[in-house]
């Protein structure tokens, strides 16, 4: 199961996003917005709870920018939130981070590559190995 939400910003993007990631037969849970104004941290809350709960295994979150998601989403304990811009970074935040929730710009990216980011976030694997240990210090600088 994997958790989107969007603010106000991002419901365009985030409809053909579930409409794409369905099709490709991933479940998805929708947090909102569907269009009513609402804060982008409460959002990026609600995802993120779902995600450190473990009722879903990755999060999507989608603002004007990514950038507000991003800071909101990393302010969570257990969460390692990414803004996805291009193919390449976001392959390599899954592989060499173990990123947990992506985050992009409906302002900034067309719904088809918003739509191609989302399905190489959610089909990389972690590498685990020497980048485990720089994933545990990111959580041990989390718990200072």
């Amino acid at each position: 199961m994997i958790a989107i939400g969007c603010d106000h910003a991002g419901v365009e993007m985030k409809k053909a996003v579930i409409a794409y990631l369905s099709e490709k037969g991933f479940e998805l849970r929708d947090m909102g917005t569907d269009g009513e104004p609402c804060d982008y941290p409460n959002m990026a809350e609600s995802v993120c709870a779902l995600v450190t709960s473990g009722e879903c295994e990755k999060g999507i979150l989608i603002c004007g920018t990514g950038i507000g998601m991003s800071m909101a989403a990393n302010k969570i304990k257990g969460i390692r939130a990414a803004l996805c811009t291009d193919s390449f970074s976001t392959k390599f935040t899954r592989l060499h981070n173990d990123a947990n929730v992506m985050c992009m710009g409906a302002r900034t990216l067309g719904p088809g590559l918003a739509c191609e980011l989302a399905e190489i976030f959610l089909t990389t694997g972690f590498e685990g190995g020497r980048h485990q240990r720089r994933v545990d210090l990111i959580t041990a600088l989390e718990n200072k």
